[in-house]
């Protein structure tokens, strides 16, 4: 699966698309434009890669355990092949964090949450975590355990625990305004916090709606104010 790089130096920034989308889908909305001035400083290089969202959740031919293996198997291909390619490409002491907006911020959360041994932190814009939300009501073990908001409130593993509370970069954003869902991005928080995890949760107002100018906005704050 193809991969855009952006950058030469600094931490290593692991874009995951929104919904059905592809790896160049940032750079089409002009977000890459938006974090340039920081690319272009040496603070970060990114990583933009495929989703496989069209051959998974948002398959409405495809038979739902047909979509949840998918789903994990596009799991093992981040963990198996894209870090070690990020580390390869970089250095094996790069810190790597995981970014999306909407259904990318689901799978960003999910990533850094699954493997905190080897992704550092993790910025969700405009999320729900609540992997059901794309289920269309099928529920199972693999759904169970890349739903965020499912399985983190039964993890008692204490390593995992203590790996994810070492992260000072958790960071929740989401706006108020036109199909944003705040709500579901402070459930979550209360869920973390529950855990004594510490993380950030940063609720735009009204004219903020679940759109690119929303994301545009968003990423070059976070990377110029929290890192």
């Amino acid at each position: 699966m193809p991969i855009a790089i952006y950058g030469h130096y600094g931490f290593a920034l692991l874009l995951i698309p929104t919904a059905a989308a592809d790896y160049l889908e940032y750079e089409r909305f002009q977000l890459m434009d938006s974090i340039r001035p920081f690319i272009e400083g040496g603070k970060l290089k990114v990583y933009s890669v495929d989703s496989i969202n069209n051959e998974s959740w948002l398959n409405n031919h495809m038979d739902p355990r047909h979509k949840s293996i998918r789903h994990q198997q596009w799991n093992n291909y981040i963990f198996n092949e894209v870090i070690p390619f990020i580390k390869n490409n970089s250095s094996q002491e790069t810190p790597i964090f995981t970014c999306g907006a909407s259904f990318g911020a689901l799978h960003s959360m999910n990533l850094f949450l699954k493997r905190p041994d080897l992704i550092n932190g993790v910025m969700a814009m405009s999320g729900v975590y609540e992997l059901t939300e794309y289920t269309k009501g099928y529920y199972d073990e693999d759904v169970y355990f890349n739903s965020p908001m499912h399985f983190m409130s039964n993890l008692t593993d204490h390593n995992i625990l203590e790996q994810i509370r070492k992260s000072n970069h958790i960071h929740i954003m989401t706006g108020s305004g036109a199909y944003e869902d705040p709500s579901s991005s402070g459930r979550f928080a209360k869920i973390l916090y529950d855990k004594g995890i510490w993380y950030e949760l940063d609720v735009w107002g009204q004219e903020w709606t679940h759109d690119w100018p929303t994301w545009r906005a968003m990423l070059p704050h976070y990377l110029g104010t929290r890192f």
